[in-house]
């Protein structure tokens, strides 16, 4: 953060100095404008003696001396470079009068390129240090140091790095090297001993374990270095909070995007809705953006009732400092409701309110009951005219602000945050792009609106859990030392409505407690999609202040590998031109951001014939308002914004052909080309050399819904991995996409490669859970007769899987149930929905041919935890049922044919039934929710019995009780001496 202190110069950004008097210098006595006197000197060197704001007169005393002082130091001045002072304040300003005849220089250069190039240069000049801290501090009067001088804690960092102990992590290191050289120690033996009875199975076996070595490595080294950090909210509250004083704290935009009302019901919007507006937040930083995607009356309506109710429920939120702020869920908790409570009248408003919302509810109840079924001639609103988004398909931008314009003010008369509807235009024959495209429209709506410097995405589902979440991303992204390079800021998510054993895995543990933590220590978590605080500077595809430019060397390339001269140094190679006219570009607009306050000097011709200059418009669209907060960094509206035509100018910025030929969806906001649009976002900006953090307070800061039912999981995984396989199969895979700048850590990179590969893993995966049955079948192995060497080879690879388990538990914290659920899902999943993924993929890349698979209900339970015992059928649970299937009915035939061999051939068994088990018991959830409720039954009871039926059976036909083996041989010979 700048110190305070004398002020700064509006157009160079340096201290304006003092006068003859020791006080601060003023060129203009009317309003003050800060402007030092460089710039001063320069503007009447210029012949410009009017006040760039005002447009008032200097004082004519003023001018004189000035005057005077330069005509004194013009001998000096003649023997200095007066290049650095040129570079420093120039500003090539052209007067509307002379503007046409030096628009163009006579090669043919635009007067942007002069404007670009002084602000490169200022940009330079500003990087070396011109004072010293001393000097700056005695250039401002004592009493003024005394007034501004940060009280108490507001100067000591606003976060810290806890590494893990290293009694706890070199272990685990250590581990994970050996397992490394036992791996190659395997694979040398069974590589090197190929079993020939049975060459195709081993094959294919050595094959399958050599991908699942490889995903084993993509996934573990990201979790060399993990951290976890630690927030100070009250020394943030010191630093831009002083009593007294308005709040310094950064305003943030909140993002929450909706399609259809039907199948994410109002309520649960309106939840997510209420949860921001009552955050623990000054009121004039919060603005609550909800894009409804489908044009819907009655998501419509339902936030009009929304914020009719807000005017009651925010205020009793900060009365009473209730946690969480989400209605629904704050009634709903089974705790002492009173606990920490001390005021009389807690008890009395708390049951006030719990009516009012049931009311609330009762009026979001009959919106919902309405809407089942749509008029014929379209849905009408109070005042007769038909609704605009009665064809979902083609109709016109609409915008509503319902809360934080003049008037909106809630029960006690305090002012509430903003709050605004927004559908974008929607038209056939354009491409709309589902989520991505919604979140880029709110993005220039809300820079039209508010232009608040980050942003924060939610989905209808997830509510805000903790008020102060937004305190503790702003502890990262205000802290001078720490935000200047981060992008975003991720927290973890929590669910609520899991069931308690966790079946299918929902609440992801191990990704979001220890694969992210991991990725925090090299270059920070990848983008999950919701509950993510933007810097809105990154989402305009601009790169961290900090980083510097990139090296000669880097822009070589090796014929290899394509990305550097280390495998060929000898060797160098151009940059392809479309790079570096891409770097050029951005180097323009890094430029002109670092010196974004100079646009607002000029007058409104002046500015929007710039704009147009310099190719804003092919990169951001046809918008000089929306261009202009783009240039400020540190948000707000433009002076220059006429408030009366900002809704005009914002529904235009949502109209459906706004982002054709611009950088929209490429280089921009959120990236497009595939349904995992969060992926690609994140690792675009990783790419250009942001960091993100993980930040994960005690309280969850948000809390959001997950399908707890098989099918509905299944095809929720289906969609993440087709998103992975599309970004593969895209310009921006990981393995060739961002090598030129070499901003992006291998570690990282190796992540993001994890991201993407993973569905492949399905192939070996369902090659692999099917050798059992078949070994147990056709009674062959895939593995020799094992060696004393080879025996100490499997027992040191298992008891490496195990204790590198183990370590990880003990850094991480995680529960060794959610690890076993977490790997029985990574086989139901990898199965099912990522084998299906992979097809489906290249289907859509390569043919064009997009799949759908249908998902109907067989039954339904009304008790608690009802949807987890809903039977869907759909075309993902074929694989797993037949691998299931399939092993169950190999352990009989094998046991069959150890009976009948005899004891010699129940060592070989014992290889193959363990293998044969493990692939059941990680299929075991889905079995147990294919079978469904069975009566109350547990299905494990099932299992089990009909396996020890199956095997009983055979043992009892292969013993024979009822015969003793004397009686059978006389009855035979008897048979035999008969003579008929």
């Amino acid at each position: 953060m700048m110190e305070s202190g004398a002020p700064v110069c509006h157009t160079c950004g340096e201290h304006v100095g003092l006068n003859a008097n020791g006080e601060a210098f003023v060129a203009c006595h009317e309003c003050n404008f800060p402007i030092c006197k460089t710039c001063f000197e320069y503007e009447l060197k210029e012949g410009r003696k009017v006040c760039l704001r005002c447009g008032n007169p200097y004082d004519e005393n003023l001018l004189d001396e000035v005057e005077k002082a330069s005509g004194d130091r013009s001998t000096m001045a003649s023997h200095l470079n007066k290049s650095e002072d040129v570079g420093i304040h120039a500003r090539h300003i052209s007067t509307v009068s002379t503007l046409d005849s030096e628009m163009t220089e006579d090669n043919g250069n635009p007067i942007w390129k002069n404007r670009v190039e002084s602000w490169k240069e200022k940009k330079n000049k500003k990087k070396k240090p011109s004072t010293t801290k001393a000097e700056r501090e005695a250039q401002v009067p004592p009493e003024q140091q005394m007034e501004d001088k940060p009280a108490g804690d507001a100067s000591l960092p606003l976060s810290t790095i806890i590494p893990i102990p290293k009694n706890r992590i070199a272990p685990y290191r250590t581990v994970i090297v050996m397992r490394l050289i036992i791996l190659g120690l395997f694979f040398h033996y069974r590589i090197t001993n190929p079993v020939d009875s049975a060459f195709g199975l081993w094959l294919t076996s050595v094959i399958c374990e050599i991908w699942f070595a490889f995903s084993w490595v993509l996934d573990q080294f990201p979790k060399w270095y993990p951290i976890n950090r630690e927030t100070y909210v009250e020394r943030l509250s010191a630093r831009y909070e002083r009593e007294g004083e308005p709040s310094e704290l950064a305003a943030v935009d909140f993002f929450v995007s909706t399609v259809d009302p039907l199948k994410e019901p109002p309520l649960i919007t309106a939840n997510t809705v209420l949860s921001i507006l009552a955050l623990d937040y000054p009121v004039d930083k919060v603005s609550c953006f909800v894009s409804d995607d489908g044009a819907a009356m009655l998501t419509f309506e339902s936030l009009v009732e929304t914020a009719d109710f807000a005017r009651k429920w925010v205020p009793f939120c900060k009365k009473f400092s209730i946690e969480p702020r989400a209605p629904e869920f704050y009634f709903s908790q089974k705790i002492d409701y009173l606990k920490d409570k001390v005021q009389p009248s807690f008890v009395k408003e708390r049951r006030a309110m719990k009516r009012d919302y049931e009311e609330f509810k009762i009026r979001i109840n009959a919106l919902v009951a309405k809407a089942q079924k749509t008029p014929e001639e379209g849905w009408t609103m109070q005042d007769g005219t038909p609704w605009p988004g009665n064809n979902t398909r083609d109709h016109p931008g609409m915008i509503q602000v319902f809360l934080g314009n003049s008037g909106a003010l809630d029960i006690e008369g305090n002012e509430l945050p903003r709050l605004v509807y927004v559908s974008r235009e929607k038209r056939p024959g354009y491409q709309h792009h589902k989520k991505a495209g919604a979140e880029n429209a709110l993005v220039r709506v809300s820079a039209v609106l508010t232009n608040a410097p980050f942003i924060l995405n939610l989905d209808c589902d997830h509510y805000v859990n903790n008020s102060k979440a937004v305190r503790e991303a702003m502890c990262f992204l205000m802290d001078p030392q720490v935000g200047r390079d981060v992008c975003y800021v991720q927290f973890p998510q929590r669910f609520d409505g899991i069931d308690r054993s966790d079946r299918y895995a929902n609440r992801n543990i191990v990704f979001f407690d220890v694969n992210m933590k991991g990725l925090d220590g090299i270059q920070g978590p990848v983008y999950v999609g919701t509950g993510c605080v933007f810097n809105r500077q990154a989402l305009y595809g601009y790169g961290p202040s900090s980083m510097p430019s990139l090296p000669k060397s880097s822009s070589s390339s090796c014929s290899w590998c394509g990305c550097c001269s280390c495998c060929c140094p000898g060797k160098k190679a151009p940059k392809d031109p479309s790079e570096l006219y891409r770097d050029a570009k951005r180097e323009e607009l890094d430029a002109a951001i670092f010196n974004l306050r100079e646009i607002d000097n000029y007058d409104e011709y002046e500015r929007s014939m710039l704009i147009s200059q310099m190719s804003f418009e092919k990169t951001f669209g046809l918008s000089s308002v929306f261009i202009e907060s783009t240039l400020m960094e540190n948000g707000g509206v433009a002076e220059s914004a006429n408030p009366s035509t900002l809704i005009k100018e914002a529904i235009h910025v949502i109209s459906c052909g706004y982002e054709e030929k611009t950088e929209w969806g490429k280089e921009i906001g959120w990236i497009y080309g595939s349904v995992t649009e969060d992926i690609l976002t994140g690792f675009k900006m990783h790419c250009r050399g942001w960091r993100s953090i993980y930040c994960m307070p005690l309280r969850p800061a948000f809390k959001g819904s997950a399908p707890i039912n098989l099918s509905d999981r299944l095809h929720q995984v289906l969609r993440w991995a087709l998103g992975s396989v599309e970004i593969f199969l895209s310009r921006h895979c990981p393995l060739w996409y961002g090598f030129g700048g070499g901003r992006l850590k291998w570690l990282q990179r190796l992540a993001y490669v994890n991201t993407i590969v993973y569905p492949f893993t399905s192939l070996p995966l369902i090659a692999y859970c099917s050798l059992p049955a078949i070994c147990l079948l056709t009674g062959k192995f895939i593995i020799p007769t094992l060696s004393n060497l080879a025996s100490v080879l499997f027992l040191g690879l298992f008891v490496s899987i195990i204790v590198t388990a183990v370590l990880e538990l003990r850094w991480s914290g995680v529960s060794i149930e959610d690890l076993w659920r977490n790997e029985q899902f990574w086989v139901i999943g990898g199965v099912s929905a990522h084998f299906f993924a992979v097809f489906q993929g290249f289907l859509k890349m390569l043919a064009g041919i997009d799949t759908n698979f249908t998902v109907t209900t067989k039954a339904a339970d009304d008790a608690e935890f009802g949807e987890l015992y809903i039977v869907k059928w759909t075309t993902l649970l074929i694989p797993p049922t037949t691998l299931l299937i399939v092993n169950m009915v190999g352990v009989v035939a094998g046991f069959s044919d150890a009976l009948n061999k005899g004891y010699e051939a129940w060592g070989p068994l014992f290889g193959k039934v363990f293998f044969s088990f493990w692939v059941i018991l990680h299929l075991y959830p889905f079995l147990k929710g294919l079978m469904g409720r069975q009566n109350r039954t547990p299905t494990i009871v099932v299992l089990w019995s009909v396996l020890l039926a199956s095997v009983f059976s055979l043992v009892w036909v292969r013993i024979n009780p009822f015969v003793n083996n004397a009686n059978s041989s006389t009855v035979a010979q008897s048979c035999i001496s008969i003579d008929c």
